[in-house]
């Protein structure tokens, strides 16, 4: 039954991941990591529509990898007896099999822990996480698949065997539970006890989980991720990845002697004052970031569509670049479907609001789709390249 379970859980979990490698532009060399020989995935444009599609995916990728956890761990607890066996390998078809065995384990393992730390920022492991994640998830891949080919026939003889509508009616206790010659799990709990316990498990991580992922009331439920939490103040309140402070921005260079700097055809300087008379295009769009959190706000600013034509370019790519200067993430490309898009925006307030300092004042991108992370903020130029405007 667990492995039932997983067969379904954790093809969406790494399709889920592998599809938010692809929305970080590796055609544009910045995904992480960026150099990944021929495991390289086939590239394409990001969608922007519907703006939630990275939402969705993030959420549904760290979301589920959380409530899976204690289907991994009952699953391992049991097959254990068979994973401790000796001799360990009895036949050359015995060492193929325990061969996925250690890639599946290993995988999973290495995937799910550092997936959590990740998502508290607590990088104890020494290594660079993106490099261990994607490489890990093909060993854990190639695992996976060629488990699934031994072990399929095995499971559905099993599931065929025994009900789940008999095995949830069995009311007595491990003494009456007989392990079958596929797998011997240990003594101590029944099989109905053993369902209940990982359902209530996995029940109450998603139900700690989730609320980072949907606004309004659920929000305040996510105990388990500090990303879960509000920031900031009023119309400002909500979540920051990445505050000022930590991304050394200075103060003073956010104040009056501020500009934009746009480059394409012509090169044009904006402060704040000239961004705002120009025409305003206001858009409801989500952020959402590669560690699950997403929240969904009022966006107000100029269309960087508009900015692009002032600087005398009328299609093609562009490249922003923040005040911030040592981060992993202060430069991003956005493909022309992204620059053009009638909801992109050098955003100038939030919820009717101003932007605070931590959310990017005095401009900062929003586009539908995007990861949150490639929505940079304090933004000090914009480089359009393309073709001239007609």
């Amino acid at each position: 039954m667990f492995g039932a379970i997983l067969l379904v859980a954790l093809p969406v979990i790494t399709v889920t991941g592998l599809l938010s490698y692809i929305a970080y532009g590796p055609e544009f060399g910045q995904a992480r990591p960026a150099e990944v020989g021929w495991l390289r995935l086939p590239s394409f444009a990001w969608p922007t529509d519907p703006s939630w599609i990275y939402r969705l995916n993030q959420g549904l990728h760290v979301t589920l990898g959380i409530v899976v956890v204690p289907l991994v761990l009952a699953k391992l607890w049991s097959v254990m007896p068979r994973l401790v066996q000796w001799p360990p390998v009895r036949s050359p078809a015995q060492a193929l099999e325990r061969l996925t065995v250690l890639m599946l384990v290993g995988g999973v393992l290495l995937e799910i822990v550092t997936g959590v730390l990740n998502i508290q920022y607590d990088y104890i492991f020494g290594f660079d996480f993106y490099a261990a994640h994607y490489f890990g998830a093909w060993v854990f891949i190639a695992g996976f698949l060629s488990h699934v080919a031994i072990k399929v026939p095995v499971m559905w003889r099993r599931l065929r065997q025994t009900s789940l509508s008999d095995v949830l009616r069995e009311r007595n206790g491990a003494a009456e539970t007989r392990p079958d010659d596929e797998v011997s799990a240990p003594e101590g709990i029944s099989r109905r006890g053993a369902l209940a316990l990982v359902a209530g498990g996995s029940g109450l991580l998603a139900a700690l989980t989730i609320g980072q992922t949907v606004d309004g009331p659920l929000r305040s439920t996510a105990l388990l991720l500090p990303r879960g939490r509000s920031y900031g103040d009023g119309p400002n309140d909500f979540q920051i990845n990445r505050t000022a402070v930590a991304a050394g921005i200075d103060p003073g260079t956010t104040g009056d002697s501020w500009r934009v700097e746009l480059s394409g055809m012509r090169a044009v300087g904006l402060d704040r004052a000239a961004l705002e008379g120009m025409e305003q295009h206001t858009a409801v769009l989500p952020i959402a970031c590669v560690e699950g959190w997403s929240t969904t706000q009022e966006w107000t600013g100029v269309r960087l569509r508009d900015l692009a034509a002032l600087a005398g370019v009328s299609a093609g790519p562009a490249t922003v670049s923040s005040l911030e200067q040592d981060g992993a993430f202060a430069r991003a490309t956005l493909g022309e479907h992204q620059v053009w898009h009638p909801d992109s925006l050098l955003a100038l307030t939030v919820n009717g609001e101003t932007l605070s300092l931590d959310h990017g004042y005095p401009a900062r991108v929003i586009v539908p789709g995007l990861p949150g992370v490639h929505n940079t903020k304090w933004v000090a130029r914009i480089d359009f390249a393309g073709g001239a405007a007609r």
